[in-house]
């Protein structure tokens, strides 16, 4: 067990430095378009770690300055930005992900980081004990469109994915997120 999750944190140094230096300037663009449409590029929230520390998650900004700091799938659309609606539905937004994995904070593979403010998820992924994992960029829920609109779902498809992790499927997780399966939050699309 100890082996196959060093080979995954290798993979998660060496993949998230990798895309950092390669895709730099795709992230500077991005960086200046948003910051011609709202101002404020980066987003930081506070999210749930492994052993339920809290760390600071970095994104795009996606939604208007000013829009209540909620789950996404609990926003009115109307908060999203035009360049974010486009950013969400490419997974873009996420990339800035890649310093939380690069801090060992994330896996690019894992159950998605919560906001300590969703206690109803808290609860129904401390069944599964999944706070022993680090939190990913993205995972089995996110392939099969489960947000955290339905924490139940979402905890017991968590656990699926992190009872059965190896370096097959974590790779697996990666292509089917980089082909495009899965839509992010469900909110973007009413």
């Amino acid at each position: 067990m100890i082996k196959k999750f060093n080979m995954v944190c290798l993979y998660d140094y060496l993949f998230s430095f990798t895309l950092l230096i390669f895709l730099s300037p795709l992230l500077l663009l991005i960086y200046v378009i948003i910051l011609l449409d709202i101002g404020s590029p980066l987003f930081i929230q506070k999210r749930v770690g492994k052993n339920k520390k809290i760390f600071n998650l970095f994104k795009f900004r996606t939604l208007k300055i000013g829009t209540p700091s909620i789950a996404s799938h609990k926003i009115n659309p109307r908060y999203v930005s035009n360049t974010g609606k486009i950013l969400r539905k490419l997974k873009l937004d996420e990339l800035p992900q890649l310093i939380n994995v690069l801090k060992g904070e994330m896996s690019l593979v894992g159950p998605r980081p919560n906001l300590p403010i969703q206690i109803e998820l808290i609860r129904e992924r401390d069944k599964y004990n999944l706070y022993r994992f680090k939190p990913g960029i993205t995972g089995l829920s996110q392939i099969n469109k489960i947000d955290m609109s339905n924490p139940e779902l979402l905890a017991e498809s968590d656990n699926k994915m992190m009872i059965s992790i190896n370096q097959i499927a974590y790779l697996k997780y990666l292509f089917r997120t980089v082909i495009g399966k899965g839509n992010g939050d469900a909110m973007i699309y009413k």
